[in-house]
């Protein structure tokens, strides 16, 4: 009998034994599992939590604010370079960046917008479009009259400053926040109201930023149809595809003493400049690596002020579609040169550009596209007679000089280096 007693006793012992141990298991891989969960949401929080504090520090702007929107999800971003030798407060750069730029003391250049570049991008996904807009473009200004389009964010900017000065305002650093935002919110309606479409965000940037930029990337490839050296810009390059540091790359898209359609093709040096960024970008894998990323960020928020609320990590996202040469680049065309109280212009048909961008971008986006007569296909602007320039203003006179006007564009396709249109 005792034995039969143990008997079941032993089988007791060792059959919960046995149950147990899958159990164990199975608590150990929930245990692991949640473990596992928990240390991928903290770290994918923390790196999101750290994109979200680095894109804080750059610098925000109200000018958009109320401004109205593009539709169907399409999205126009307007690029702003600024000819400044001054940090966002409006304090000189330091002598070592500035002997860097190759650009002078910090007391001269002023405001200017010498860089205006509207990029399009297509709520569907298609291929995205940017237009630069050559700075000497005589165009109306908000509150001033008929003057260069670069001028306008530093005329708004002087008026508003001396506006301030006379209600008593004496603290520098508000004088040039307010001063500024005059300037961004200028600029950006001469631009749209010369362009014809909705401006949904922008971003601005001085000489130091493209600097920081190309350092920041390793730096930027270009490639250029011939060699150029220039005192005034410090550009120094051989012919063929290279790759520029951050001092190269602002001598890069600095120079026009010494190029055949001087800014016209300096203009096209911009453009090469974003069209080997965006390439460099995608190369290194600077969208899919963090740490990549956030050393863009951190240098940009040296430089960049973009509009409060534009959401930067979802653009960041869709950047990665606009690399690889998939933007399409073009230069608003000119009618001719002219003469405005002594300083030289660029002649333009304000109703041309705004059915070029129409056609370019469709016309939904532009309420005054259809506003004239007939309409012209881009090719057909681009190429356009200077003899067909419409009667200037009183105060502007066009050049009669048989070279003024820039020669049609070659209907040939540019030379490629790498995958990067070479320029002049």
């Amino acid at each position: 009998m005792s034995a039969h007693r143990r008997k079941p006793t032993t089988r007791s012992r060792r059959h919960p034994a046995r149950r147990r141990h899958p159990a164990r298991r199975r608590r150990l891989g929930r245990t692991l599992l949640v473990t596992g969960c928990a240390l991928v949401a903290l770290t994918g929080g923390g790196a999101w939590y750290l994109y979200r504090d680095l894109a804080a520090g750059i610098g925000s702007s109200k000018a958009l604010e109320g401004a109205e929107k593009s539709k169907f999800g399409d999205s126009n971003i307007l690029l702003m370079g600024l000819d400044s030798r001054r940090d966002q407060n409006g304090e000189k750069l330091p002598e070592d960046v500035l002997d860097k730029l190759h650009a002078g003391s910090s007391d001269i250049g002023g405001y200017n917008a010498n860089t205006l570049i509207l990029l399009h991008v297509p709520g569907d996904g298609g291929r995205a479009k940017a237009f630069s807009v050559p700075r000497d473009d005589f165009v109306d200004i908000p509150g001033h009259g008929k003057d260069k389009i670069k001028k306008a964010y530093g005329l708004a900017k002087e008026k508003k400053q001396e506006q301030l000065a006379a209600r008593g305002v004496k603290d520098v650093r508000q004088l040039e926040r307010e001063g500024r935002e005059a300037g961004r919110a200028a600029q950006i309606e001469t631009v749209r109201n010369f362009l014809g479409v909705p401006i949904d965000h922008f971003a601005e940037l001085n000489l130091a930023g493209f600097y920081h930029l190309a350092d920041a990337l390793g730096g930027v490839p270009v490639c250029l149809n011939k060699a150029v050296k220039d005192t005034y810009s410090g550009a120094d390059f051989p012919a063929g595809p290279q790759t520029l540091d951050g001092r190269q790359s602002l001598a890069f898209v600095r120079q026009r003493h010494g190029l055949d359609r001087g800014d016209l093709d300096r203009t096209k040096r911009q453009q090469a400049f974003l069209a080997g960024a965006t390439k460099k970008l995608n190369s290194v894998g600077t969208f899919t690596d963090p740490a990549k990323l956030m050393k863009l960020i951190d240098a940009a928020k040296q430089d960049v002020v973009t509009d409060e609320g534009w959401d930067l990590l979802a653009f960041a996202k869709q950047a990665k579609n606009l690399s690889g040469g998939k933007v399409q680049f073009t230069t608003l065309p000119i009618e001719g040169f002219g003469r405005n109280h002594g300083e030289d212009i660029n002649v333009v048909d304000d109703m041309k550009i705004k059915r070029l961008i129409a056609e370019q971008i469709g016309p939904e986006a532009s309420a005054d596209a259809g506003a004239s007569g007939a309409t012209s296909s881009p090719s057909a602007s681009l190429s356009a007679s200077p003899s067909a320039s419409p009667s200037p203003s009183p105060s502007t006179s066009p050049s009669s000089s048989p070279d003024a006007a820039p020669p049609p564009p070659s209907p040939s396709a540019p030379k490629e280096g790498g995958g990067i249109p070479c320029v002049d």
